[in-house]
């Protein structure tokens, strides 16, 4: 059995090398999707604890469909979330993000970002998100086995200095996206859990969702984004892939 760890200036923690860029790469597709959107049909902060993030709370909210909230609902405000937040603000797109909790996530995932997920973070304009939050560069791997170890260093001579692989804690990074997304004026964040989507004729309208109160409301707009992360009970009401397992990965933590 292989043991493996980061030789950076922390321990680094992996799930999946690529599962972070891939994410990140997936933020793309959805702006492409939104915008064919548009062209085809026309272009149409709550306070938390003190880790969470300051919100807005979106005022108009339509009973019978007729109106519109925003120009897309986001359902959860995770590393997906929170960065096509930003990536269609920037774009004058206002967005309506509804997060289960905004306080500073605390669990063991995501604590290391590959080199390509820098490199998406530059061209997203996010970047400074891995900025003073302790986050440690990372330039390869350690392996050890049978007594015996060997390096592996990230290909990255073609590169920046700057770009490299970054071990972090993941909640300061999320924390720090959100606060991105937060800064644009016309993405707003509000804390709620969505219970349901609201369909109509085969299409997807909106959220149903119950806000920090307790209160029932109904948000609208012409696409909604279910980012609400791997265990989703969204993504579950509107299909059924076949999970199938296929690596596992093994760390040590020293």
């Amino acid at each position: 059995m292989e043991l493996i760890s980061g030789y950076s200036a922390l321990s680094v923690k992996m799930a999946d090398q690529t599962l972070m860029a891939s994410i990140l790469a997936l933020l793309f597709g959805f702006v492409v999707l939104y915008r064919l959107v548009f062209k085809k049909n026309g272009e149409t902060k709550s306070e938390s604890e003190s880790s969470a993030v300051t919100t807005t709370t979106v005022i108009s909210r339509s009973k019978n469909g007729a109106d519109v909230d925003a120009d897309v609902i986001i359902v959860g405000a995770g590393v997906a979330g929170s960065a096509l937040a930003h990536t269609l603000g920037k774009d004058g797109r206002r967005v309506h993000v509804i997060e289960r909790d905004l306080k500073e996530p605390d669990r063991i995932v995501g604590e290391l970002l590959q080199p390509g997920g820098y490199l998406k973070l530059i061209e997203l304009g996010l970047e400074d998100c891995v900025e003073e939050i302790d986050a440690q560069k990372v330039f390869g791997y350690a392996l050890f086995k049978d007594g015996k170890a060997t390096r592996l260093s990230y290909p990255l001579e073609k590169f920046h200095s700057d770009v490299s692989g970054r071990s972090f804690h993941n909640g300061r990074f999320i924390q720090r996206m959100r606060e991105k997304a937060a800064s644009l004026p016309i993405v707003q964040l509000e804390q709620g859990t969505v219970t349901s989507l609201l369909e109509e004729s085969g299409t997807i309208r909106g959220v149903q969702y119950k806000n920090k109160s307790g209160e029932e409301l109904k948000a609208y707009a012409p696409l909604t984004v279910v980012c609400d992360g791997c265990f989703s009970n969204l993504r579950r009401s509107l299909c059924t892939p076949k999970v199938r397992v296929t690596k596992l990965f093994i760390f040590l933590l020293v």
